[in-house]
Parts: structure tokens; C-alpha cells; sequence
């Protein structure tokens, strides 16, 4: 029995920024020297974002803040709770936009059939939390069956596929709703150092909805759910971290990561291929029947980069991933769905049956896979 995606939905805050403004926002805000500036501005121009969403106007609205103090140097900073108390008001409703973007795709579906809830978040969390004010706000069963996924971080939506495959391949009559909500943009630090700088530089607001099934529904392109495979770098286990501190979670992102990224990329693609049969030259670990489409989470440009190198696919392969990218930046667990959808939107009849190829990275230095395949019959 196959498991598909029926549906993906996606939201994003009102307030979007452009890059050059946000640029402009940290290099007040960290009060850089001309020098400090010019790098910094730099930064941003290399990373390959043009906007990103923020549940905040504060980035774009320089000296009329809404949430941080309209000081120099924003302090007092706010703390943790202050932070918590506006996921608590905005995760609901971006969770709900993404959900109903989701289910109003399949009109002929009764989303009181949904028999499992799956939540995903790494920027914020309470309790009671969303999952149950999504049941209520979006009509679902009191006997929804609900799962919290928390601080994985960018990879976390492949773990939820995962559950939800499980779920499904378990039971032929469940229906899963996953929801990846992430408010990335509450947790601004104001360090100098590289992982401040370069985390500010990527990080978004956003949510992305899917129903998984398996039911095949009428006049809709899915994906079925073919294979997982997951894999660590632990001598890179320290370069990419989340932490909470007492005015935020804190992130460590090292330069380092696109290039532990690369030396493992090898490795979990050939072992991946080989638990469905695909032939790998044992030789280069090169693939010899390549996937025909890419869903890659955006980390960053230079992730994207390495990665092309790393199977020998060209940009225009991965163009669904820098499209988010440009357009959203690092939306964490949210970013993928956002990729399959942009992917999913150019599909046709004639795509039936083509493989796609999704990564992801975190924590750990967690490497995360999966193949899926399209179907439109």
C-alpha cells in the first residue's frame, strides 16, 4: 500500500521585507563601523534571498517599532516570555491559513475524516498548544489523534512525513494533516559574530500544510512516499546548533556546514538508491539512474551550491529550491513543503511516474532523505 501527499498549503505573514532592508535594520541595530557595514551588506547581497516574511513589521520599519523598543540599540532586549507570548498569538492563525490553503484543494474531502494531526515547530511552543486550537478552528474530530514534532529544526517536515507515512501505511482509512509552523525572525540576536550575523541573514517566517493518504483523489498531481533515509556527520555535530537563552533561541550555524554537508551528501544518496534497488557505481558512488526532479531545503546558498557539485546536477535542476529561497529565505521545517509545492505547480500528466529527490539538513549534523513519485493517473 502507497502513502501520497494529496495536498500541500502554504502562508506567510503580512510583512515582507527585502533583504536590503533588512540589511539596513541590522547594520543600525549592531551599530557596524563603515567597514563592518560593507561586510555585512555583503553578506546579505551573496545570500541569495530578495525578501522574507517576518510576523514582525519591526525589520522593515526602522526608528516605529511594534515589538522592540525604539532604542538604538533595542534594549531593554525582549525576553524569552515576551517572544513566546507573540508565537502564542501568531503561530495559530499562519498554521490555520496554511492548513485551509491545504484542504481547499480537495473540495471532495471532509476534513472530518482527518483521523491524525502532526504539529511541527522549532521557534516556539505552549500548551494547550496549536494542535488543539487547530482542531477547534478548523472543525477536525475531538478524537483527532495528535503528534508534536519540536526543535528538529530545518529537517523536522521530513520526520512528520515520516510518521505520517507510518500512520497510513498502518491503517489504509487514516487521513494526516502535518503542519509546519516556524517563527524564526522572534529569535533575532544581536551578536557580531559569524553565526549571528549569518543566521540573521537567512532565517523566515512561514508555514506549510500537507495531507497525506491513501486515497488517490480525482484531478490531483500527488506524491507518493517511495523512501526515507536519514544519516549523522557527528565530527560536525557543534556547527549547526539551537539553544534557548534567556532573550531567545540561540543559533550556531558555522561556515563549515555546506562543506560537512557535501562530504556526506555522497553517502546518503547511494544509501538511499540502494534500499530501492537503484544501480550506484560502487566505484565513484556516482548515481547512474538520477533522480528526475530535486526538492532541496534552501539552508543557504552555498548549501544548494555544494550540493549541486556533490551529485553533479546542474542550477536549473534545484531551480524550485533557489526560487523559495529568493522569494522566502529559511523558513526552517516549514521551507520544503514550500519547495514540493513550487515543484508540484509546474507538473502535468505527462510528468507521471518521474521520481523526486528531496534532502534536508539540521542539527546534529543531521542529513535527511527521502524519494518521492509523482502521480497524476
Amino acid at each position: 500500500m502507497k502513502s501520497y501527499v494529496a495536498a500541500i498549503g502554504t502562508s506567510v505573514p503580512e510583512y515582507r521585507t527585502s533583504q536590503t532592508e533588512i540589511a539596513s535594520f541590522m547594520a543600525d541595530v549592531l551599530q557596524l563601523n563603515p567597514a563592518e557595514r560593507q561586510r555585512l551588506y555583503a553578506l546579505y547581497r551573496a545570500s541569495g534571498i530578495h525578501y522574507r516574511h517576518s510576523v514582525l513589521s519591526d525589520y522593515g520599519n526602522a526608528g516605529n517599532h511594534s515589538f522592540y523598543p525604539d532604542t538604538l540599540d533595542l534594549e531593554p532586549f525582549p525576553t524569552i516570555k515576551q517572544r513566546m507570548d507573540v508565537y502564542e498569538q501568531e503561530a495559530l492563525s499562519l498554521s490555520y491559513r496554511s492548513a485551509k490553503n491545504c484542504l481547499q484543494q480537495l473540495p471532495q474531502f471532509n476534513p472530518k475524516n482527518i483521523t491524525h494531526l502532526i504539529f511541527v515547530s522549532c521557534t516556539g511552543m505552549y500548551a494547550p498548544g496549536v494542535d488543539i486550537e487547530l482542531i477547534h478552528q478548523l472543525g477536525l474530530s475531538y478524537q483527532v489523534q495528535r503528534t508534536a514534532i519540536n526543535f528538529m529544526g530545518c529537517y523536522a517536515a521530513f520526520n512528520a512525513l515520516k510518521v505520517a507515512d507510518s500512520i497510513v501505511q498502518a491503517d489504509a482509512n487514516a487521513n494526516v494533516l502535518m503542519i509546519c509552523t516556524e517563527l524564526c525572525t522572534l529569535h533575532f540576536q544581536k551578536g557580531k559574530d559569524e553565526d549571528n550575523l549569518l543566521a540573521n541573514a537567512l532565517f523566515a517566517d512561514g508555514s506549510s500544510s500537507a495531507l497525506i493518504s491513501s486515497q488517490k483523489f480525482d484531478n490531483a498531481i500527488q506524491f507518493s512516499l517511495e523512501q526515507f533515509h536519514c544519516d549523522l556527520v557527528p565530527e560536525a555535530s557543534q556547527e549547526m546548533a539551537w539553544q534557548i537563552g534567556n532573550h531567545g533561541f540561540e543559533m550556531k550555524l558555522s561556515s563549515y556546514v555546506p562543506e560537512a554537508i557535501k562530504q556526506g551528501i555522497h553517502q546518503l544518496t547511494q544509501q538511499l538508491m540502494q534500499q530501492l534497488s537503484w544501480s550506484v557505481d560502487e566505484v565513484d558512488l556516482e548515481v547512474q539512474e538520477k533522480p528526475d526532479l530535486y526538492a532541496i531545503h534552501p539552508g543557504g546558498k552555498r548549501i544548494l551550491q555544494v550540493i549541486e557539485q556533490a551529485l553533479s546536477i546542474e542550477k536549473d535542476d534545484n531551480r524550485y529550491a533557489y526560487q523559495i529561497l529568493q522569494q522566502y529565505g529559511n523558513m526552517s521545517s516549514a521551507t520544503i513543503l514550500f519547495v514540493l509545492k513550487a515543484l508540484q505547480q509546474d507538473l502535468t500528466v505527462a510528468d507521471n511516474d518521474k521520481s523526486v529527490l528531496g534532502l534536508a539538513f539540521g542539527p546534529g549534523l543531521t542529513l535527511e532523505s527521502m524519494l518521492l513519485r509523482v502521480t497524476t493517473l
